[in-house]
């Protein structure tokens, strides 16, 4: 039986965002630590199942895969201590690669992510010279079923007004050459979370993901 993300996972989170305080998750402590520890072996299984199509990531440890839940607020307007969300990144920057999966747990906004956020300006630069290149193999990528079935297409969300220095005006591709990151994002209901059938669900969504990391990772391979 596979296991799944517990209504009191998502209660814990409904509750710190409503408490979101040092004194209140002090006294809470051990509801975090249940917590933590559900979404760990939820991620765990998930690294077993991606790591079928995607070897590379069955080397990770779920622990290490998670983000920390406490926030860095010291250049944030925001002081709340803690984040109201589960996070856990598979394969993100590990090795030459830059793209990867990412999993958001929070009640009423949780949602399957992959590709490359926000690279570095010198990746950047690399994988839109791979689009430039390679167009058509970028839209085909974009085109296939699986992969439009799950998406909307690529977060548009941020991007450049014009195309990038070093790019021609008029290039095929220059409106994802604009993009300041390649990101496609697929919405996951809280009842989701709560089937046994989440783990195989999920991992064939981030397999669709899957061209969209190789083609991104390519220029880094060599």
């Amino acid at each position: 039986m596979n296991p799944v993300i517990e209504n009191s996972t998502l209660q814990f989170l409904r509750e710190l965002s409503r408490n979101n305080n040092r004194e209140w998750f002090l006294e809470n402590k051990e509801k975090y630590i249940s917590a933590n520890e559900n979404v760990i072996v939820f991620v765990e299984k998930l690294i077993e199942e991606i790591a079928k199509f995607d070897e590379d990531i069955g080397k990770l440890d779920a622990k290490k895969s998670l983000f920390r839940i406490y926030r860095d607020v010291r250049f944030s307007k925001d002081k709340t201590p803690y984040k109201s969300n589960f996070g856990a990144g598979l394969g993100i920057g590990k090795g030459n690669k830059v793209s990867g999966y990412y999993l958001h747990i929070e009640p009423g906004k949780s949602f399957l992510a992959g590709g490359a956020y926000q690279p570095k300006s010198p990746v950047l630069k690399e994988i839109r010279k791979e689009i430039s290149m390679n167009g058509a193999e970028f839209l085909e990528i974009l085109k296939k079923d699986d992969f439009r079935n799950n998406f909307r297409g690529l977060s548009v969300e941020d991007k450049l007004v014009k195309v990038p220095q070093g790019f021609e005006k008029y290039d095929p591709m220059a409106e994802y050459l604009k993009l300041k990151s390649f990101v496609v994002i697929h919405p996951v209901a809280d009842a989701e979370l709560h089937s046994e059938k989440a783990i195989h669900h999920f991992s064939k969504i981030y397999q669709s993901i899957k061209p969209l990391n190789d083609f991104l990772d390519a220029p880094f391979s060599g």
